[in-house]
């Protein structure tokens, strides 16, 4: 076909699906998160009130698209052509960007993405032309680009973070100092006023503000404005009869209702203010395809067709809004973005997704210091009555049970979807795409903060993981402008090679990053992984703990002979993959550590004995790993440095050692893995052979040093190896005593006799890098 350009609109509306549904996975769970965080409802039941909106606003959004078509440039400085390509590159980058990010489970912003793709490409585009211009020069560019506006929804997004993070952080501050977290009494007494204002607040906005952004303001314009008070007055009225019956009638709190409006409210407001980010640009392809058609198809016709206004195509809205539906409902990347900001503003304690990095522990300090200058000003008595309202209910779980009961209650969860809502609402009336993510993120941060969410156990991870999604907003504003002026340049230079492979290679990288996904979310603990102990009692936690003791051999075992056979084979790979499993093993050895508070908190008062007993088992593992670590760490970087190679006595010594430790270690495997903890006795018996066998080698090696050594790096290595060994193996003959003495304590304990150290006095030699 020689008409590429209707190639290019057919690839672009098929690219217009795929964009609704990479999108709709990233930032539909920005008006789920609340509902889905507070447990309040039932998640079939958010889903159900979540698509109303959503359809609704999709509907009534076309107010919103003429960002796409003359927000960012000016369409009468550009050809069809030249807009033809500058939709292609947009459309292509969008949807890898997005895809990007919903792959790593980070909230990005779909507004932000579209906005700076049209932006890098306009520019790139604008470029182009300039160079090719005898008249023009760089300072030109302002002419090509909608300078005023587009600083104006720039400066939108970003302003709206702190607007968003300080609206939510007070509205919820003062919120719970009226509700405190017990606030079950306080929303019989006050619940209906607070429903009341919340909703009004909701239905305001949302439904009459929400409006102006849409082609049926017209018809209702006469009735509503003038009459704001009116209304306002009205529907706090009707809202709070409606709160006072309903918690009457039903016995249940009327927050539920706010939550169900807020999270259709949220769901009506993101459809009907960033559908443009998915099909604004298709739209305007779609209009601009059609002028050029009816032009006279001339490639080099001016697109200040696009600067009229465009009547809606509520067909195209319909089936938006449906796709966006089906989306909701069977995508799984939007429960991984999920994951990443109720975690950020659980209430309880969690899995820590960030790790903290010097910024996030700079501002908590900073922030810990500027709180006790506060406190100074403030009286006392204030303080301890403002105190009161931020007491938590006095109850422990585990950190799983904490994990799957509520992130929060349902005071923020409401706080959360009224503050978004009507910020989001006054964007869209105002006609400014302003950033769903950014603001219902923020807020969530904001009412986190205020409800005292990151406290000093969390404070350093979660703000870390805050500056790890705004860094986030900022790379994909700085990628969205460089790959989308990158790929115009390059369609630019070949539209007809360029595009089947930019398009090609889309599709290879949705497909790839989908089956990667698919593989990490369908991800099956291994065999051999350790599990909490959740018993109360001695005899149950030595139980439990039995199978986790077994794994722990086994793969020491595994660790220690990839180690030893590394070594000897010079084989780095091998030595790398050592080190990867201790370390593994001692995260998860780590985790066991930090759930030692909440297993101590729900013992028996019978049964105080067993922390004694765990939390010296817990200390022989780490004992353990450690020596396992340092193992695999010294034969890496000495392979690694490509330092000389051990003597064949030694692999040989060495080699001896394994299989001696191996048969101990799988004698020890067994008894834990059949529970038979009689056998213990005599495993520890076994001990003296390996121990005499390490001490015999470190003789060997000491009169080896003296008479022929020539490799102070074979000596260290050798030395530190063979060390460790001795303590790898005492930790694991502690663990074994620690057992058979609480298992029966009528049964002599055995004990374990202190090795003699040949070499005295000297410490751990230190790796070298």
């Amino acid at each position: 076909m020689d008409n590429i350009y209707l190639l290019m609109l057919i690839a672009i509306t098929v690219l217009a699906v795929a964009d609704i549904v990479v999108g709709v996975s990233n930032d539909a769970i920005n008006f789920l998160n609340s509902a889905i965080g507070s447990k309040a409802i039932s998640l079939r039941t958010i889903m159900i009130v979540a698509s109303l909106g959503i359809f609704i606003g999709a509907v009534f959004s076309s107010g919103m698209m003429e960002v796409a078509r003359k927000g960012i440039f000016v369409p009468a400085q550009f050809e069809f052509g030249e807009i033809m390509l500058i939709f292609m590159a947009v459309m292509i980058t969008d949807i890898l960007l997005l895809d990007f990010f919903n792959t790593l489970g980070l909230p990005t912003s779909t507004t932000v993405s579209i906005v700076f793709n049209l932006l890098g490409a306009a520019v790139v585009m604008s470029l182009i032309k300039i160079s090719h211009s005898e008249t023009q020069s760089f300072s030109d560019l302002a002419t090509y680009i909608n300078t005023t506006k587009a600083i104006e929804i720039i400066s939108g997004i970003l302003l709206s973070v702190v607007i968003a993070f300080t609206v939510g952080a007070i509205v919820q501050w003062v919120s719970r100092l009226i509700f405190t977290f017990n606030y079950e009494k306080k929303v019989k007494n006050f619940g209906a006023i607070f429903g009341g204002v919340a909703l009004t607040a909701i239905t305001y906005f949302i439904f009459l503000k929400g409006l102006k952004g849409t082609p049926y303001y017209k018809d209702l314009k006469s009735i509503l404005e003038g009459n704001e008070i009116y209304i306002i007055a009205g529907s706090f009225v009707f809202w709070t009869v409606f709160s006072y019956i309903f918690e009457s009638i039903t016995k249940k709190t009327v927050l539920l209702v706010v939550i169900a409006i807020g999270t259709f409210g949220l769901a009506l407001a993101f459809s009907g203010n960033d559908l443009v980010n998915f099909i604004g640009v298709p739209m305007a392809a779609y209009h601009s395809y059609e002028a050029w058609v009816a032009g006279g198809m001339d490639v080099t016709m001016s697109m200040d067709v696009l600067d009229k206004k465009v009547p809606a195509e509520p067909l195209l809205l319909f089936i938006a809004g449906a796709i966006m539906v089906l989306t909701l409902w069977f995508s799984k990347k939007a429960k991984t973005v999920a994951e990443t900001e109720i975690s950020l503003s659980r209430q309880g304690e969690t899995h820590e997704k960030f790790e903290p990095n010097r910024l996030s522990r700079s501002i908590v300090k900073g922030t810990t210091q500027l709180s006790n200058y506060f406190s100074v000003i403030v009286p006392t008595s204030i303080q301890n009555r403002i105190g009161k309202s931020f007491d938590k209910p006095n109850f422990t779980l585990t950190k799983d049970q904490s994990i799957d009961a509520p992130a929060f209650d349902m005071i923020r969860a409401s706080v959360n979807l009224m503050v978004a809502g009507v910020l989001i609402a006054i964007a869209t009336s105002m006609k400014l795409p302003l950033s769903t993510t950014y603001v219902t993120f923020m807020v969530a941060m904001g009412t986190s903060l205020a409800d005292r969410a990151w406290g000093r156990e969390s404070a350093v991870y979660r703000v870390a993981g805050v500056l790890n999604v705004i860094g986030g907003w900022f790379g994909t504003a700085i990628g969205a402008f460089i790959a989308a002026g990158t790929v115009v340049y390059l369609i630019n230079w070949n539209p007809k090679v360029i595009i089947p492979i930019l398009l090609l290679l889309t599709v290879i990288l949705l497909y790839r990053n989908y089956t990667s996904h698919k593989k990490k979310s369908t991800k099956v603990i291994a065999e051999d992984s350790l599990k909490k102990a959740e018993s109360s009692s001695l005899q149950g936690v030595i139980l439990e703990s039995a199978n986790n003791m077994a794994n722990v051999v086994k793969r020491t075992n595994r660790i220690y002979s990839n180690a030893i056979v590394g070594l000897a084979k010079q084989d780095l790979d091998l030595l790398k993959k050592s080190k990867k499993q201790v370390i593994k093993l001692s995260d998860e050895v780590d985790d066991l550590r930090d759930n030692v508070f909440y297993f101590i908190k729900n013992l028996d008062e019978s049964s105080v004995g067993a922390s004694d007993f765990y939390i010296n088992i817990l200390g022989y593992l780490q004992d353990m790993t450690q020596s396992l670590e340092y193992i695999a760490k010294v034969s890496h970087k000495h392979i690694n440095n490509n330092h000389k190679k051990l003597k064949f006595s030694q692999i040989k010594e060495l080699k001896e050692i394994d299989d001696k430790l191996e048969i101990l270690f799988e004698d020890t495997r067994k008894a834990f893995k059949s529970e038979s903890f009689e056998q213990i006795g005599a495993i520890l018996d076994e001990r003296t052979e390996v121990y005499k066998l390490v001490k015999s080698k470190i003789k060997e090696q000491v009169k080896r040093t003296r008479t022929e050594e020539s490799s102070p790096k074979n000596t260290t290595l050798y030395f530190s190896v063979l060390l460790e060994t001795k303590d790898l193996i005492k930790s694991t003959m502690n663990l074994l005593e620690e057992y058979h003495n609480s298992f029966d304590s009528s049964v002599e304990p055995a004990t374990i006799d202190v090795v003699d150290e040949v070499v005295e006095g000297g410490e751990k030699p230190e790796a070298e890098e």
